[in-house]
């Protein structure tokens, strides 16, 4: 069965906070394509190298991953993704603290996070599948933002231009690859 899936950059960048709106982009994006899910390989997502650019992303990546999980706990009866569902809440509510202590070491104010346009439809796509098809577009987005999130966090523990940003990055690493392990096990009930 083939699936729509939008291999834009923006979509991969919306699971890790999408682009800072104030500021131009120069990465193209990939023009939205239908393709079976096995031929699916999310572009690389280019990681900011300034500290807002990291912290907004960071910031609404945790917070997609916070409302889509509480809106998979509302429908899903899968006991295993319910349980991920939970984890996601609690580390990233860990990791949003952990950025914003990082940034008020280094001073830097931290505003409070919203999705963009591609992450509200991710989220909109969850809270509208119904109890038997939650659990596969839950599953189906938590790759493609967990993926986004390593490049983010990876990216940014590498170049960024903030030094408690950059180690409070390479603490979260980590905790993206254990999710996405973890992610690996999961299957939606058929």
């Amino acid at each position: 069965m083939k699936r729509p899936y939008i291999l834009s950059l923006a979509l991969i960048l919306a699971a890790c906070g999408g682009p800072d709106e104030t500021a131009p982009t120069e990465t193209p994006t990939v023009a939205d394509a239908t393709v079976p899910e096995s031929d699916a390989a999310p572009p690389v997502a280019v990681a900011p190298v300034d500290a807002a650019g990291y912290i907004a992303k960071a910031g609404a990546g945790d917070l997609w991953e916070i409302e889509s999980s509480k809106a998979l706990l509302a429908k899903s009866t899968n006991a295993e993704v319910k349980k991920f569902a939970q984890m996601m809440i609690d580390n990233h509510g860990q990791s949003t603290a952990k950025v914003k202590a990082a940034a008020t070491e280094a001073k830097l104010t931290v505003a409070p996070p919203k999705l963009d346009g591609d992450q509200q439809k991710m989220l909109d796509e969850i809270k509208a599948a119904d109890a038997a098809g939650i659990d596969a577009v839950y599953i189906a987005h938590q790759k493609t933002a967990h993926d986004a999130a390593l490049a983010l966090h990876q990216g940014y523990a590498a170049s960024g231009d903030t030094e408690s940003l950059k180690k409070a990055a390479g603490e979260i690493v980590p905790v993206v690859e254990a999710h996405r392990a973890e992610l690996a096990k999961l299957t939606p009930k058929s």
